[in-house]
C-alpha cells in the first residue's frame, strides 16, 4: 500500500486523483493474496476499503507523517472502521467445502 501511495505522489497526483478499480494492479494483488483461488465473491466494500486505505497512506506520506515512529497507527484505525462483519460460514471448520456447494 505504501509503495503505491509513494508512486502516486511521485506521479504528481492529488489524493482525490488516486483511484482504485477492479482492474488496478493493487486490487488484483490484494485479491490474489486474500482470495487465492477466487472462490469467494469479493464484496464491493473491498474495493472501497483499498481506495480509502491508499488515500490515507497518500495523505500521511504527503505531509511527512511517515517520518514519525507510529505513523501507520491512525491509518489502521481508519481501516478498522471499514471492516465488514465476518460471514457465519467462515466461522465453520469446513467452510472451504461449503464454497463448492
Amino acid at each position: 500500500m505504501e509503495k503505491y501511495a509513494r508512486q502516486s505522489i511521485a506521479e504528481g497526483l492529488s489524493a482525490d486523483q488516486v483511484e482504485v478499480t477492479t482492474e488496478s494492479e493493487l486490487y488484483k494483488i490484494l485479491n490474489l493474496h486474500y482470495n487465492r483461488n477466487n472462490q469467494i465473491e469479493v464484496p464491493k466494500s473491498f474495493l472501497d476499503t483499498i481506495q480509502t486505505t491508499l488515500r490515507e497512506f497518500f495523505r500521511a506520506i504527503a505531509v511527512g507523517k511517515d517520518r514519525e515512529q507510529s505513523w501507520k497507527k491512525p491509518i489502521y484505525k481508519v481501516i478498522a472502521r471499514l471492516d465488514d462483519i465476518v460471514p457465519e460460514y467462515f466461522k465453520s471448520q469446513d467452510w472451504m467445502e461449503q464454497l463448492s456447494d
